[in-house]
């Protein structure tokens, strides 16, 4: 069996081109994992085939990325519009750093007037692979109704829902089709000293050997060929068939690529079902997979064909098979020889900054939750789970909004556990801008052993980024050194949280006298010692509120990136600057510090900005004074929670 990915932007004919192409000879079997992975399965000619259908948008880039680390071929979906390209970007980025042969649809023909090349010249922009139009339109008072094949120059005849008439080249075609061949030949010539020879010496090359050279680059991953037609009408569905029957690798091309053993098993795509539990889509590229082999260290639970049906036999080389009731299998993994393994970075997606805290409606789940939402983490590429260090409740990294409605709804669905989801508070902090000596003396009497112990020490403000600091200088033993360590441990429980409401850093602190009692001094009462008087110095040290700074690198396609300077700008950001991307074409790295709690606007802004292609990483890199208004408001905030 040979399979292919399909993916394109949102509304480009993905599905119904896959139903095309599964049409061709007839028979199909269509599974729907979920809303946004559907394997079809069908026969063409004689061979097996299996589609991966991603549903398009940039929280689904996972999914497409797992998809293509088991994929002989990528088909990318695009509609013929110029300035659509950059909704291709991503797709063309991720398609090349995968490494895997691709071919590239122009869907949605039918109602198209403009120039073909002028979509292929904006695609390049973001491609470093060559893109090669194999065809050019036939029109007919305005209406696309055939192509003509550049290599071959053969003319081919829409017809609805049926396979195209070979017919004459239509005189009204010819000078646009022998410019179009032309610079087809022209850019194959400097990949092939050959054909150059031949066009300085004005010779006509052969058809076929123009043929063999494209689809040997095709196969070599050298060049992406650019296709036409209408998926709706089936116009031009079988000649991409063609091209994937003639220039698609196999099973054993993607072991080469991934660097890994020919008879490895890569986990596609799982998904959580209720009363089932996790189906897991496998694809065993050497084959010979079976029920209750040992795999990734444990035992396959079940094995069904991608029908849903139990399987008798092994799986035949390249094949597929979905194992269910195996919870140590995950996608993204590759097994082999007993190791499991993740798949590269590249498959992953952009990093999950959509942060949401979520918590059970029914206390009683809570236990339930933390379990449900580890299951969901291992089937779902785009979620990363940690916890909420100001709540301590669990803290989901998301793609986006869509991507958060869409784990709440699993959860509803197959865990009945319904969720509700909070904006994180912002990690501020406090720190202090003046010095303090304070004397604090702790004595309580309540019948035995009382509690004594009395300090003085000196609290000051630190460089920021310092942290805490703790010193002393008493003299004489007037604080015995083994209590020493429980004054100080006082005082860094006093600092987690101050007089504003949040933990407090660099702060420096030196013990500089004190008394004790030979009978009612312990560390209990010097511990609380150094807490008590730790705070009330904080309140004499003008304590001030800090929020945190972070460095974003912003990737996005190059042509909205001097757009993005007024947003950074409106976010109270500052812009570092911006380089070219050394490895994507046609994309710009935008480097910016922003306050941390500004990231959900500049999540939004930025999918707007970039009509969803941009997206970014974020780091921590230090902490800055607010005043005034936006302090309070903070402030009351906090107290609001609190309470």
């Amino acid at each position: 069996m040979r399979c292919f990915t399909v993916l394109g932007p949102s509304q480009s004919g993905k599905t119904t081109l896959v139903s095309a192409l599964a049409g061709l000879d007839g028979r199909a079997q269509e599974s729907r994992f979920s809303d946004r992975f559907t394997l079809t399965t069908f026969d063409y000619l004689g061979e097996p085939w299996g589609a991966f259908d991603i549903t398009g948008g940039s929280d689904n880039l996972g999914a497409a990325g797992h998809a293509l680390a088991a994929s002989d071929h990528a088909v990318l979906v695009l509609p013929p519009h110029p300035d659509a390209a950059p909704q291709a970007a991503p797709y063309l980025r991720l398609i090349e750093e995968a490494g895997v042969p691709c071919s590239l649809f122009i869907n949605h023909m039918d109602g198209f007037e403009g120039r073909v090349r002028d979509i292929v010249a904006a695609l390049q922009l973001y491609a470093s692979h060559l893109l090669v139009l194999r065809q050019v339109p036939i029109r007919e008072g305005g209406e696309i109704v055939g192509a003509v094949d550049l290599i071959s120059e053969r003319a081919w005849e829409y017809q609805e829902g049926q396979p195209s008439n070979l017919v004459e080249m239509p005189d009204g075609v010819r000078d646009r089709e022998q410019e179009a061949r032309t610079e087809l030949l022209e850019c194959l010539a400097d990949f092939n000293d050959d054909l150059l020879e031949q066009l300085i010496e004005d010779k006509v090359p052969a058809p076929d050997s123009v043929f063999s050279m494209v689809a040997d680059m095709h196969m070599r991953n050298e060049l992406i060929p650019v296709f036409l037609g209408s998926a709706l009408h089936a116009n031009g569905v079988t000649r991409l068939m063609k091209d994937l029957r003639h220039e698609s690798g196999s099973a054993e091309a993607v072991a080469e690529r991934m660097g890994i053993a020919p008879d490895a098993v890569i986990g596609v795509y799982a998904d959580n079902r209720k009363h089932v539990g996790k189906s897991v889509l496998l694809r065993a590229l050497g084959g010979g997979l079976t029920q209750g082999q040992s795999l990734g260290g444990g035992g396959i639970g079940a094995l069904n064909g991608p029908d849903g049906k139990p399987m008798s036999g092994a799986v035949d080389p390249g094949g597929l098979a979905v194992a269910v009731k195996s919870d140590h299998l995950n996608p993204g993994i590759v097994y082999s020889g007993g190791d499991a393994n993740p798949v590269p970075e590249w498959a992953y997606g952009p990093p999950p900054v959509f942060r949401r805290v979520l918590t059970p409606a029914n206390e009683r789940d809570d236990a339930r939750l933390s379990g449900a939402l580890s299951r969901i983490e291992a089937t779902d590429p785009g979620l990363q789970l940690g916890q909420d260090e100001d709540s301590g409740h669990i803290l989901a990294c998301l793609q986006g909004p869509m991507h958060l409605r869409r784990v709440m709804q699993t959860l509803k669905d197959d865990f009945d556990i319904v969720v509700e989801e909070h904006v994180p508070a912002g990690s501020y902090r406090e720190t202090i801008s003046a010095s303090s000596d304070t004397h604090y003396r702790h004595r309580k009497q309540s019948g035995g052993a009382g509690q004594f112990a009395d300090i003085q020490m000196t609290v000051k403000p630190q460089a920021r980024g310092d942290g805490f600091a703790f010193d002393e200088v008493v003299k004489g033993g007037a604080v015995p050194r083994n209590y020493i360590p429980a004054v100080q441990a006082g005082c860094e429980e006093a600092l987690k949280t101050g007089p504003l409401g949040f933990r407090v850093i660099d702060v420096a602190v030196t013990l500089t006298d004190g008394k004790h009692h030979s009978v009612d001094s312990s560390d209990f009462a010097f511990r609380t010692a150094g807490l008590m008087g730790m705070r009330s110095a904080l309140q004499e040290c003008n304590p001030v509120l800090l929020q945190p700074i972070d460095q974003v690198d912003i990737h996005l396609p190059s042509v909205y990136t001097g757009a993005l300077v007024g947003e950074i700008s409106s976010l109270k950001g500052q812009v570092l600057g911006f380089d070219p991307h050394p490895t994507a074409k046609g994309w710009d790295v935008f480097h910016a510090l922003i306050p941390a709690p500004a990231q959900d606007a500049l999540f939004q802004s930025l999918g707007g900005l970039t009509h969803g292609t941009g997206w970014y990483e974020t780091r921590f890199d230090h902490y800055e004074e607010i005043h005034g208004r936006e302090a309070e408001k903070v402030r009351a905030e906090r107290a609001e929670a609190v309470a």
